[in-house]
Order: structure tokens, then sequence, then C-alpha cells
């Protein structure tokens, strides 16, 4: 029976994210591979990450939706709002700078303007094509057995489809506290799983699954499979630079 892989929150962990991949064997023409969003900044390789999810998306028909952290790069590069600049240093945006523009280390508090428009200025020139996907991106998937988002829903209203962009990608305690009756599982990262119930493995509760591992914090990166009705999960941990199964 087909299998169908979740993976949250990767954060330029690309080597975890390999590790995940292999471990699990993926194969475009048995599985059905949904990233949850979130896969640049705080990691190191948050370009090879979004170059590796265009590939999965366009060669092996995954999904992937978009997170607050692809959005605020969205939003970093197509506008020039300091106050969206202020927060993406502030979330782990630097890292993506020497991702994108190939730099060995920045130090945050000598970053200029200037310095900080010529990098803009790069990615524009060099990764329209990355901006572009990333800002086309969907904010839910529903199947015949889940809704997959990357932060969760708003229970504020009758219909979540009907919820902003906003609460796809940034809600947190309202969703996480609240029980929703919609008879199909509700899978989100955003929320590190350790925050939640005081390890970083996989949330299990009664409609809802949390899978965000927390890997660019140190922690692990978690894959969820789901197969002939039963879940397992997939740990890599992200305690040394490679990565490794556990």
């Amino acid at each position: 029976m087909r299998r169908t892989i979740m993976i949250s929150d990767i954060h330029g962990c690309m080597n975890q994210f390999n590790q995940m991949l292999h471990h699990i064997q993926f194969d475009s023409s048995a599985d059905q591979l949904i990233l949850l969003g979130d896969y640049v900044d705080r990691g190191h390789y948050s370009k090879e990450v979004v170059d590796k999810v265009i590939e999965l998306v366009e060669n092996h028909q995954a999904i992937a939706l978009k997170g607050n952290h692809d959005q605020r790069l969205v939003d970093l590069i197509k506008g020039d709002n300091l106050s969206v600049r202020s927060k993406f240093i502030e979330h782990g945006g630097v890292q993506t700078i020497q991702s994108y523009c190939g730099l060995d280390e920045i130090v945050n508090h000598r970053i200029t303007d200037e310095m900080f428009d010529q990098w803009i200025a790069f990615i524009k020139t060099h990764y329209k094509h990355h901006i572009d996907f990333l800002s086309k991106l969907p904010c839910y998937y529903e199947d015949n057995h889940h809704i997959y988002v990357h932060a969760g829903l708003n229970p504020s209203y009758r219909d979540w489809k009907d919820q902003p962009e906003q609460d796809f990608m940034y809600i947190k305690d309202d969703f996480i506290q609240s029980s929703f009756n919609l008879d199909k599982k509700i899978i989100f990262g955003h929320t590190r799983t350790i925050d939640i119930h005081g390890k970083s493995d996989i949330w299990f509760s009664g409609d809802k699954i949390g899978i965000d591992g927390g890997c660019a914090y140190g922690e692990q990166l978690n894959g969820l499979i789901f197969q002939n009705g039963c879940y397992s999960s997939v740990v890599v941990a992200s305690s040394d630079e490679k990565g490794y199964v556990r």
C-alpha cells in the first residue's frame, strides 16, 4: 500500500533532510511526500533545502506547504519593510543570507543597511525562482485521512478554510488547546513538540499530530509515515553536523 510521508520544519538542515529521505527509502512511485513548511532560517543550508524541495515537487510529485519563515523570506525580498527585516534577522535569517550569498560568517551587530541591501539584491538577481516558488506554495492540503497545515487551524472559524493565511502559518496555543470535530486528524509543525509534551518526539493527540522535532535547535528531524491506517515515526538526530538515524 502507498505510504504518506510527512516532514516539517527542516529549517536549513540539509544533511538531516537527506538522511531522512535515505533512511525511509523514499520512492515517489510508491510514496506521497508531504512537506509542511519552514524550509529556511536557523540552519546552515537554506538555499540547498529549497533547491531540494523544488526538485521533489517538480520531479517527484511531493506536496510542499508554506511556513511562516518561508513567507517572511518572500516578504523580505519582494518588499522594503524595516519590521520584516528586523524579524528576519531575529528569527534565524542571518544563516539564510549566509547560505544564499555564500558568506562564511556574519556578525549580527556589524550588519549595515547597505550590506543588507546588497544581499537582498543578490538574492533577487540569482534566486528569483526560489522566491517565486515559495510565494506560490499553498497553506494547506487535504486528503481522505488528514488535513495538513504548517501551524494549525483557528477554532473561531466554522469552516477552517475561511481562516486567514496568517493563522495557517502562525497559530499556536489556540489551536493546540482546542478540539476539532473534522473526522480527520490535523498534521502540523511550527510548534516544537518539546514545547507541547516535553520531548522532541512526535506528539500524538486525539485529533491532531505535531511533528516539529526542533532540528535547527539541536534536537531532531521527525518523519511521520502513514500506511494501512497505522503511523510510524523516524528520527534523525541533529546532534552532529552529518546527522544520524536513531
